[in-house]
């Protein structure tokens, strides 16, 4: 490993932690195309670079989650009641997720995670919020909530929040409580993920040094003690600025990440 891909891990981790202090958000949109991009110069097998970069993003949000939902915990804004029953769901959901996307090629993820992406963005520049058309449902919908949920997680290798808020604000939960509610949500889909990547991958043959699984360690690492120091400062900004103005920068830097991951692909 050179330096320059330790300044890169180091980078990608102030940016996640940076953008998960000023906007909520665990960082795997941003986390995993630059993971691609610094996989790509440094010559990982052009097959499983997508699933590294997954696994190694979904293995970070155990980190950033868990500092996330202690603040969340702390002001009463997590619905330990909800967490509860849409867990099970969750873990379910990302384990077979995983295990499927170990399964396909790069090239079909990459689609995916560039139309989610997309999709993602436009939300975003939008300001679109589900309207609050009904209640929370049962164990039953939670736990299916909950699984398509960590299944789509799983493909993106995020930590849910972008699926789970507006589910619950459909479901007429407040969004500060969705919000914090969310923040529980990411750890069982980023520890799941963690063990789904690191098993599915164990035996590949061709993984880099330092690799477990599907999870590469050295970026892990430089992402987690970046993030953790820099979340604090993004959340001080946060605090400065319109969220309005925010969520329209984050989705143009989505859109910049997602069409350089597109043009890779169509050429």
């Amino acid at each position: 490993m050179t330096l320059a891909a330790i300044a890169a891990f180091l980078a990608i981790g102030c940016a996640a932690g940076f953008l998960a202090g000023l906007l909520g958000v665990g960082g795997g949109l941003i986390i995993v195309p630059t993971l691609v991009a610094v996989f790509e110069a440094g010559g990982f097998p052009q097959q499983h670079i997508l699933h590294i970069a997954l696994g190694t993003s979904l293995a970070s949000i155990v980190f950033t989650s868990i500092s996330s939902l202690r603040a969340h915990h702390r002001k009463g804004a997590v619905d330990w009641s909800t967490v509860r029953g849409m867990a099970g769901g969750l873990v379910i959901g990302t384990l077979a997720g995983s295990w499927l996307a170990a399964r396909l090629p790069s090239v079909g993820l990459k689609w995916f995670f560039v139309v989610f992406a997309y999709l993602v963005a436009a939300q975003m520049l939008s300001g679109f919020k589900p309207r609050p058309t009904r209640q929370l449902p049962g164990l039953a919908g939670l736990s299916t909530a909950g699984g398509a949920i960590g299944a789509v997680s799983s493909f993106v290798g995020i930590g849910g929040g972008s699926l789970s808020v507006p589910f619950m604000s459909w479901c007429n939960v407040p969004m500060q409580r969705a919000v914090g509610t969310s923040a529980a949500l990411g750890l069982p889909i980023a520890l799941a993920g963690l063990v789904g990547y690191a098993a599915n991958g164990a035996g590949v043959a061709g993984l880099p040094a330092g690799s477990l699984g599907f999870v590469y360690l050295p970026a892990l690492a430089g992402i987690v003690l970046a993030s953790v120091l820099t979340a604090p400062s993004g959340a001080a900004v946060a605090h400065r600025l319109p969220v309005a103005t925010l969520k329209k920068c984050f989705a143009a830097l989505l859109i910049v990440l997602a069409s350089r991951m597109l043009y890779g692909l169509l050429a």
